[in-house]
């Protein structure tokens, strides 16, 4: 009688262990930081429609960026915009100089987590000033600052932390 006791109870402890637990799946992703009108920003970057934008932004967050050639087709009025610097002020953007920018935070009308790349290249980097807003970045190409291409890419970065939010 005592072993079938014993039995129960072990059984009644490890059964409930064994089940499958409730309630949402958390995922842990690497954050990038950049800037929204003129606040910090995080977002993280999950599919590119060039591959070897892909594997950069794989090697660069240590997480895979997963090729996704249809986001090209994605119509203009469904995207936003992220201007990332090709040269200018050393920083931690993926070219190794100063942070992205985004224009239209959650929250904008123009929100969206599509992003087409903006490809940023200061006239003179010598006098390359950090920039923290869309505004900054069209104000100084219209300026002759810096010049900005598009090359046709979109990548689908959405926000994690913004001015007046978060996930």
């Amino acid at each position: 009688m005592k072993k079938i006791l014993i039995l129960l109870i072990s059984v009644a402890i490890l059964l409930p262990a064994c089940a499958a637990q409730q309630g949402p799946v958390k995922a842990e992703l690497p954050a990038g930081k950049a800037f929204a009108e003129g606040k910090e920003i995080y977002f993280v970057h999950t599919e590119a429609s060039d591959t070897a934008i892909a594997d950069k932004l794989t090697k660069m967050m240590k997480s895979p960026v997963l090729y996704v050639p249809a986001l090209a087709q994605t119509p203009d009025s469904e995207l936003a915009n992220v201007y990332v610097f090709s040269n200018g002020l050393a920083g931690k953007g993926p070219l190794g100089f100063q942070s992205d920018v985004f224009d239209n935070p959650p929250g904008s009308a123009g929100y969206s987590p599509l992003r087409r790349l903006n490809v940023i290249a200061w006239a003179n980097s010598s006098q390359a000033v950090e920039l923290k807003s869309a505004a900054d970045v069209l104000s100084a190409e219209k300026a002759g600052s810096l010049t900005i291409a598009q090359p046709g890419v979109v990548i689908n970065m959405p926000f994690i932390v913004w001015d007046g939010g978060k996930r």
